[in-house]
């Protein structure tokens, strides 16, 4: 288990030993406590966007949950007015994923060694799907990077087959959509994500593989997903 779930676990663990306790004093007539109070229901988005705001790396997407997971308890707190709320969300989400990407690209840390998918490289290719799906498969052919873009649809691109004798990139960009992406299993595997009510899924891991290539991954996900397997 990796250190972010261990925390996220004792994170919840914590929560829920609190709202127990607190509960059975309710009932025992100790103290008043009423865990369904009006919008009490915000919490299901509140909570794990805090949560994530301290154990994710990315943290766009739980900011924006957050911010609007508290600004739906004032409205139905009658704190502010909810037809106000509405008119300002989507502007306010554009704001700060705007926000996001301008600090993002002036304050990231330099890697020496981290690339990105370039254009101009020989056999290298796009693919995209916008409302439909795409099979991507390079299955005994050389694989110089590729940028896959899912635009309301889904690709799924194997590589397991696929013959890389360099560092390569791949970029993602899953707009209300999905992306899974199959690798190979000897190969080194570097991540740099940018999600906002999406996320990206690395079930592989970054253990590192000594001599081996390494498969550098450039994730956009819009309310959309990357699962790497």
């Amino acid at each position: 288990m990796t250190t972010v779930k261990k925390t996220k676990n004792i994170i919840w663990g914590i929560i829920l030993i609190a709202v127990g306790l607190l509960w059975a004093l309710d009932v025992c007539d100790v103290i008043h406590f009423n865990p369904f109070f009006e919008g009490w229901w915000t919490f299901f988005l509140i909570l794990p966007c805090g949560i994530g705001l301290i154990t994710e790396r990315d943290k766009t997407g739980n900011l924006i949950g957050l911010c609007i997971g508290v600004i739906l308890l004032l409205g139905t707190r009658d704190i502010v007015d909810f037809s106000m709320i509405w008119k300002l969300l989507l502007p306010a989400i554009i704001v700060l994923i705007g926000v996001r990407l301008i600090f993002k690209s002036l304050f990231r840390k330099k890697e020496k060694n981290w690339i990105r998918f370039n254009r101009n490289t020989k056999g290298a290719r796009e693919f995209c799907a916008t409302f439909s799906g795409q099979n991507v498969s390079y299955d005994g052919m050389p694989f110089e990077g590729t940028e896959l873009t899912a635009v309301f649809g889904g690709i799924r691109c194997d590589l397991r087959g696929a013959i890389i004798q360099h560092d390569v990139a791949i970029e993602v960009n899953s707009i209300f959509g999905g992306v899974d992406l199959f690798l190979p299993e000897n190969v080194n595997i570097q991540v740099d994500s940018t999600s906002v009510f999406g996320g990206t899924s690395n079930k592989r891991g970054t253990a590192h593989i000594d001599g081996a290539v390494t498969i550098f991954v450039n994730s956009t996900c819009i309310f959309g997903g990357l699962d790497i397997k």
